[in-house]
């Protein structure tokens, strides 16, 4: 039972920033990674940064350079911090994360995937 909450998206022009925040709540083990996806209407949903346990990150080509991603691993948040923003960065956002926790087997352990609610952020040209 782990809740995620994203803030921080609305509407900006293009060229302005934004700072998504994800907090979780719940029982939680470790999130590894966490990471944040967006979705326009009418397309699939697409990934744009994660960040592993480690502070390792990825970043989609699309928007290297314009985000940052960062988290806090006591805290277990995450933040996407946007600048230099596009009217094609208009999407949802959704925050994401994998808590890993050990299984009874031998040297086994299991995944749990979990999704916010997702906040929108629009871009205006």
């Amino acid at each position: 039972q782990v809740q995620l909450v994203e803030s921080g998206g609305g509407l900006v022009q293009a060229g302005g920033s934004l700072r998504l925040s994800c907090a979780a709540s719940g029982i939680i083990f470790s999130f590894d990674p966490m990471g944040w996806y967006r979705q326009a209407p009418g397309k699939q949903r697409e990934l744009v940064a994660t960040i592993t346990s480690g502070y390792r990150t990825h970043y989609a080509d699309s928007v290297k350079g314009r985000i940052t991603i960062s988290r806090d691993n006591a805290k277990n948040t995450v933040d996407l911090q946007m600048h230099s923003l596009k009217p094609e960065d208009t999407a949802v956002y959704f925050c994401h994360a994998v808590d890993v926790v050990p299984g009874g087997a031998r040297g086994s352990q299991s995944e749990y995937d979990y999704w916010g609610q997702g906040t929108q952020v629009t871009v205006s040209s």
